[in-house]
């Protein structure tokens, strides 16, 4: 018969490795990271923040991985979008910019890049520069009127992310 912390431990390293890597991660991020057990997931929140494994900010709703709580909005509004497909990516983590998250999907490599208003030249030359090749993008935006000022290749959707989660696609414009 397994114990408690043999039951525990691959899913709260799991959730360790999670918040680590994005360095912060929302309640709801984290219980949608893993579909099903909410209770599960909950109680091991909890018991990492008692051992100070991780930080909790009541304030903001988000779990950090140091006593600082920084918040970052971008990678924040990247783990939104992961989250709708956490139950199909076989694996996922942060990258480096401007890509904010790398994960795989039925076979297929998923950037997913923050492009914020005013930095579409500075993205677009960025993403140039890149010498690998790149997966199928999913861009976040901020306003819906950047769509036509991104010439981004292989963009499967623009994204449109609002604070509390709700995910809005576009494609070419459109929703």
């Amino acid at each position: 018969m397994k114990t408690r912390d043999q039951l525990y431990s691959k899913n709260a390293s799991k959730i360790l490795r999670d918040i680590t890597n994005y360095h912060n991660m929302q309640r709801g991020q984290v219980l949608k990271m893993y579909p099903g057990q909410e209770e599960k997931v909950s109680n091991l929140l909890s018991f990492l923040v008692r051992q100070r494994r991780i930080f909790y900010s009541s304030r903001d709703d988000i779990y950090y991985d140091n006593m600082d709580m920084q918040k970052e909005p971008e990678t924040l509004s990247a783990l939104w979008v992961l989250a709708d497909f956490a139950d199909r990516a076989e694996f996922h983590t942060s990258a480096d910019f401007p890509v904010k998250i790398i994960f795989f999907y039925n076979g297929e490599t998923y950037d997913i890049i923050y492009v914020a208003k005013g930095k579409e030249a500075l993205i677009e030359h960025a993403l140039a520069q890149q010498e690998e090749e790149a997966g199928i993008r999913l861009v976040i935006i901020e306003q819906t009127d950047q769509i036509p000022q991104l010439h981004i290749p292989g963009v499967a959707a623009f994204c449109i992310v609002t604070e509390s989660g709700d995910v809005q696609y576009y494609k070419g414009g459109t929703t």
